[in-house]
């Protein structure tokens, strides 16, 4: 199992740095942050500092979205750090929510954002794609190397993602959720032709290692009310009683009340206090080393390739060396 760091990009920069050379000296693969350019730093700038800082890492967004910059741009972005840094990138993608929300636009619709999929990697990797009705191609890009990772909970996303992505990225940590989850985007694939096995699976989702239970809880309660904002979603989509979404999934979403995006991603955001204990106990990972090994294991055997530690808490350099210590090796053997 590879291991992933996702940041926000808050300033200074040098600080996201410093956490991405202690994770990959800790044996982290990825490193992630947050794409939402009102709420943080530009992630594209940054990520050109972490790759000059490290010598394996491979980084990216978690997730960016086919609306905040054309698709043109982003595909060059993308290649031009893998040129200058050896595609150590990855391109992880969804509709849209902080980034799109904070600035009055709606999210993007699953067409669009298939759309976006082929056009970016194809673009990344110097072939030619339509953008908007034109054939673009960037002639400059040579053995470029893009995979494009789609974050999905609802069943046409993870349609989707079977079809067209290279990785499948899903937000929370439960077992449950994750095995139906998993099973519908390989299905898809299966049903797309494609190799269902070919689709890496990446588990995101905060992780606090230590012994008071209470104290992580709230350091990580934020997550559940990140997460009920895209299930508010599917439930005005889908209904909650639909059959189509696990109620498993939905059900904790009854005493939301909107939602500020100013405290998003943020341990202490007061629009999260409709979540229970026990979702954050599903969602999360929590408690002493043993603990993150026993729930890992578990996702490992359903088939997650990577778990990407959100580390947003009152313990960022406390997480990455435990990880480093017990838990990466326990689950590298």
């Amino acid at each position: 199992m590879d291991f992933g760091l996702v940041l926000q990009t808050d300033p200074p920069a040098s600080r996201v740095v410093d956490l991405m050379k202690r994770a990959e000296r800790n044996g982290f693969t990825h490193g992630w942050t947050f794409d939402s350019a009102v709420l943080w730093q530009e992630p594209f700038v940054v990520y050109s500092q972490i790759l000059a800082a490290t010598t394996t890492l491979k980084v990216g967004p978690m997730v960016t979205n086919p609306g905040t910059r054309t698709w043109e741009v982003t595909a060059s972005t993308f290649a031009t750090l893998n040129d200058m840094f050896g595609n150590r990138t990855v391109c992880g993608i969804g509709r849209g929510d902080s980034a799109m929300r904070v600035a009055g636009r709606r999210p993007n619709t699953l067409a669009r954002l298939g759309e976006a999929i082929d056009a970016i990697r194809d673009l990344a990797e110097g072939r030619e794609a339509e953008v908007d009705g034109q054939p673009l191609r960037i002639p400059w890009v040579k053995d470029g190397r893009l995979p494009v990772w789609m974050a999905a909970y609802g069943p046409k996303a993870l349609a989707l993602t079977g079809r067209k992505a290279d990785g499948f990225i899903l937000q929370l940590a439960d077992p449950y959720l994750t095995e139906w989850m998993v099973k519908a985007v390989r299905a898809a694939a299966a049903e797309a032709g494609r190799d269902p096995a070919s689709v890496t699976v990446c588990v995101a989702a905060p992780a606090y290692v230590g012994d008071d239970l209470a104290h992580a809880r709230e350091q990580c309660r934020w997550f559940g009310g990140m997460v009920g904002n895209h299930v508010a979603d599917l439930v005005s989509r889908y209904g909650e009683h639909s059959g189509l979404v696990p109620e498993a999934l939905t059900s904790y979403i009854k005493g939301r009340h909107g939602y500020d995006y100013s405290h998003h991603g943020r341990a202490g955001n007061p629009s999260t206090d409709f979540v229970p204990d026990e979702i954050v106990d599903r969602f999360c990972l929590l408690g002493p080393p043993e603990a993150h090994i026993e729930k890992l294991r578990a996702l490992r055997d359903l088939g997650v390739d990577q778990f990407a530690v959100y580390d947003m808490h009152d313990a960022q350099e406390t997480t990455i060396d435990a990880y480093g210590a017990e838990i990466i090796p326990a689950l590298s053997r």
